[in-house]
């Protein structure tokens, strides 16, 4: 079993319809899928990886040598009692984003990875107006409450670029804990050699496969909210591998963290028996600021996601 894989140039000829439905279909029954012929030039993708391989030699391999995860492994491996280290994670991580402070000894790192970022948002904005029709929303629905009706820039889009070296001890720790995304959408160009994202679906772990210049989309717990449900966050890991430095480069388009999220109105159902009653409203997520979601998040990202919902102050 594969995510599926869909031709996003199609969207603008003959097999629109098809098309369309297979992303819906990615949404609905998978929450994640891979973009083939996106859009964003193969050469531009080949500078990415060039870059950000250079810059993890340059700039972090040396330091991941001496971080947290490498001393725990260590120990553990020295008591020899069969443990598994639950709360680490075989990750070297930045983030990019428009207002903080980016590498700077790698040549072409910065503006590659600022062009780089450029397309992703493009691409995600036209993505989500996908999303907009499949779910029969107003034109900008998705986008305008991540931006909080405030224009086009109050949206956070953020920018992780994360390497997972070989590990020794692959069965020891997990490269990256399952979880789900708190945010939007999320575009992942990710290694197309070394394997190790993986999907829960139907009770098993599945890969996502590597697939050359193809970006992956997955959908956020923000997208399940505002669909009402209709597409789900899905569970997702990284597993260590003692094979290969995995390159993952995940772009985060998620709202303002003043934004208030709650499902379109258009997707919610309403129970009204006759004139004189009260309407009904059916729906299974509070309305939210989505930073109080995120101080609820990064105390339970670790944990399932529904009682983050319930956990969050409504307003």
């Amino acid at each position: 079993m594969a995510i599926p894989v869909i031709d996003f140039s199609k969207l603008n000829g003959e097999e629109r319809a098809k098309t369309m439905a297979q992303i819906a279909n990615g949404c609905e029954e998978w929450g994640f899928f891979q973009l083939v012929n996106h859009g964003i030039p193969d050469e531009l993708l080949e500078r990415v990886k060039k870059v950000c391989s250079e810059f993890y030699k340059l700039e972090r391999e040396e330091g991941f040598k001496n971080s947290g995860p490498i001393r725990l492994l260590n120990e553990l491996v020295e008591r020899k009692k069969g443990e598994k280290l639950e709360n680490v994670d075989w990750e070297d991580v930045i983030t990019l984003l428009d207002d903080n402070e980016w590498p700077s000894k790698t040549p072409g790192f910065k503006e590659t990875m600022a062009e780089y970022r450029k397309e992703l948002k493009k691409l995600a904005e036209k993505v989500m107006e996908v999303m907009d029709e499949n779910l029969g929303l107003p034109k900008g629905h998705i986008e305008k409450a991540f931006n909080d009706g405030e224009g086009d820039n109050a949206a956070f889009f953020g920018t992780k670029v994360s390497h997972y070296p070989p590990c020794p001890h692959p069965e020891l720790l997990n490269g990256l804990r399952a979880h789900t995304d708190a945010g939007g959408v999320i575009l992942l160009f990710q290694d197309d050699k070394v394997k190790g994202l993986q999907i829960w679906k139907n009770g098993e772990w599945i890969d996502v496969q590597p697939l050359e210049n193809s970006i992956v989309i997955n959908t956020g717990d923000q997208i399940e909210v505002l669909s009402n449900g209709r597409y789900k966050s899905v569970l997702h890991r990284v597993v260590a591998s003692p094979d290969g430095n995995r390159r993952s480069i995940a772009s985060f388009y998620n709202p303002s963290l003043k934004a208030t999220i709650e499902p379109a109105p258009q997707l919610v159902e309403k129970d009204k028996k006759d004139d004189d009653e009260e309407v009904v409203v059916q729906t299974n997520y509070p309305k939210f600021v989505f930073g109080d979601y995120m101080s609820v998040y990064a105390e339970q990202k670790f944990l399932p996601k529904e009682p983050r919902f319930h956990a969050v102050r409504a307003v």
